[in-house]
C-alpha cells in the first residue's frame, strides 16, 4: 500500500467516529486505531457551576487546613538518569547490589536500569550509607525519579 493511500485512510479515521479500521490489500495488511482520551462508552458528568459554589456564606469562611507535604529525605539523592526498568540485582534470584544500611563508595554499582534492551549500571555519586531505597525491583521508572538516599 502506498503512502498516499495510507495517509488518506488515517485522515478518514481521524475525521470520523470510527475507532478502528483494518484494511487488507494483497499480501499487505494495515490496522489503524484511533486513540482517545476517554474510552468510547464512558460518560463524563460535569456539575453545574451553581452546585460547585458554597450555598451558605458561613461555609465559605471555613478555615483552610494546611496539606502535609512529603518529607524531603536527608542525604544525597540518587536520581535515575533515564527512563527504563529498575533492577536491584544483576540476575533474578541473585543478591542485590546494595541493601538498606549498605556502605557504598563513590563509583560503586547501586542498581541496573534496563532501557531499550540494554542494561545500564547506575553508580553511586557519593560515598555513604544507603538510608532509603525508593523504588521496587522490576518497577518502571522515569527520568529524574529518585532511586536511593545515601546518608
Amino acid at each position: 500500500m502506498d503512502l498516499r493511500k495510507l495517509k488518506t485512510l488515517i485522515d478518514l479515521v481521524s475525521e470520523s467516529d470510527i475507532a478502528e479500521l483494518e484494511v487488507t490489500e494483497g499480501d499487505g495488511k494495515v490496522r489503524i486505531v484511533k486513540s482517545t482520551a476517554y474510552p468510547q462508552n464512558q460518560q463524563v458528568m460535569m456539575m453545574p457551576q451553581q452546585m460547585m459554589q458554597p450555598q451558605h456564606p458561613a461555609a465559605a469562611a471555613a478555615p483552610v487546613v494546611p496539606v502535609a507535604t512529603p518529607a524531603v529525605p536527608e542525604g544525597f539523592l540518587v536520581k535515575s538518569p533515564m527512563v527504563g526498568t529498575f533492577y536491584r540485582s544483576s540476575a533474578p534470584g541473585s543478591a542485590p547490589f546494595v541493601i538498606l544500611g549498605s556502605t557504598v563508595k563513590e563509583g560503586e554499582t547501586l542498581c541496573l536500569i534496563e532501557a531499550m534492551k540494554l542494561l545500564n549500571e547506575i553508580e553511586a555519586e557519593a560515598s555513604g550509607v544507603i538510608t532509603q531505597i525508593l523504588v521496587e525491583n522490576g518497577q518502571p521508572i522515569e527520568y529524574g525519579q529518585p532511586l536511593f538516599v545515601i546518608g
